[in-house]
């Protein structure tokens, strides 16, 4: 029976392929190691972990002289070879940057007391976004995927050289997935962890514990919370036009299909530009509010029933208030920096 090798063994092999690789690939050599990163994904996510821990210690010239320094008074260290790696054939090979000589050298940097390399090892760093209850907001992330978070919302995002991974903490976010084969997407929203490479997907997480999920394009798996189950392949796979509502502690439902009317519908957060055809004002300034930073107060009453038609930007707050002064019967009274009290003038 075949076994999967760990994760050290692949490490242990990437090692060695970027060793050969900086001294200088022939053309067979470069072909073997394309097919070596295409026949596990955890070969490509491998190299690029330690393209990146590498590209840290370069850019911390004390840190690598006190790793050589440790090297010189630690024992000889062996090498692994490509060809052999995975069977752990060992070689006697001194290599300056070898996975054994990193690891000891380190350890013998920390037992002198540096915090060097505690600097440089240290996770990478989280970014929090969050709304308020009538706010919205659309960020560019760094792997080029864009979050949208609705009213009432807050996530955690984390990526790693192996996976791109966001926790969402409360309310409701959509995501369209920037194409990454080698870092899998995944969103955790309690118990429930959503899996994608490129895609997208809106995830609700309801105060009661509940989870929704709808796809809006490509697919995604449904999993429990983990890398490990995340990604099982018995869980369930959504694609584009279906919908799961999971609720906390309760068996996986049917899977729903969703008609585009519909997905408009509960979407409607989301899009920038909003039409109205014959709207009382009310209405019209509630849907700016629950996008703008700058809040429209009905100042007097009797607009409320004025009827609104067009299409309108609901981030641009200001600029509708501009639009309704145009024929002299409203006015807009700024009061601070963040809200604009519209009366009959």
């Amino acid at each position: 029976m075949k076994t999967n090798p760990s994760s050290a063994v692949i490490e242990d092999a990437a090692i060695a392929w970027l060793t050969e690789r900086d001294d200088g690939f022939s053309p067979a050599r470069e072909r073997e190691f394309a097919q070596w990163l295409r026949a596990d994904p955890r070969h490509a996510a491998t190299v690029i972990r330690l393209e990146q821990t590498l590209d840290l210690l370069g850019e911390l010239p004390e840190f690598r002289s006190e790793i050589n320094t440790a090297f010189d008074r630690a024992a000889p260290v062996v090498a692994f070879s490509p060809a052999t790696a995975e069977q752990s054939t060992l070689a006697p090979a001194p290599r300056r940057w070898s996975r054994a000589f990193v690891w000891a050298g380190l350890a013998a940097v920390l037992a002198l007391g540096s915090f060097v390399g505690w600097r440089a090892f240290q996770p990478p760093p989280e970014t929090r976004f969050t709304t308020t209850a009538s706010g919205y907001e659309r960020a560019r992330l760094d792997d080029g995927s864009t979050l949208e978070l609705n009213a009432a919302s807050a996530v955690r995002v984390q990526f790693t050289a192996a996976e791109r991974r966001v926790q969402l903490e409360s309310g409701e976010a959509h995501f369209a997935v920037a194409h990454d084969s080698t870092r899998p997407f995944i969103v955790s929203a309690g118990p429930i962890a959503v899996r994608a490479v490129g895609t997208a997907f809106n995830v609700r997480y309801t105060s009661d514990g509940g989870v929704e999920v709808t796809v809006t394009e490509g697919k995604v798996r449904i999993g429990q919370s983990g890398p490990a189950s995340s990604s099982a392949e018995s869980a369930p796979l959504l694609s584009a036009g279906q919908r799961i509502f999971l609720p906390k502690h309760a068996p996986l439902p049917a899977v729903e299909h969703v008609e585009p009317a519909a997905m408009r519908a509960a979407f409607a957060w989301q899009s920038r530009l909003a039409d109205f055809a014959d709207a009382p004002l009310a209405d019209v300034i509630a849907r700016f509010n629950a996008r703008s930073r700058v809040q429209l107060i009905l100042a007097d009453e009797s607009l409320a029933d004025r009827r609104i038609g067009g299409t309108f930007a609901l981030d641009e707050a200001e600029a509708f208030v501009r639009l309704l002064e145009r024929d002299g019967e409203i006015v807009g009274e700024r009061r601070g920096e963040t809200e604009i009290h519209l009366r009959r003038r």
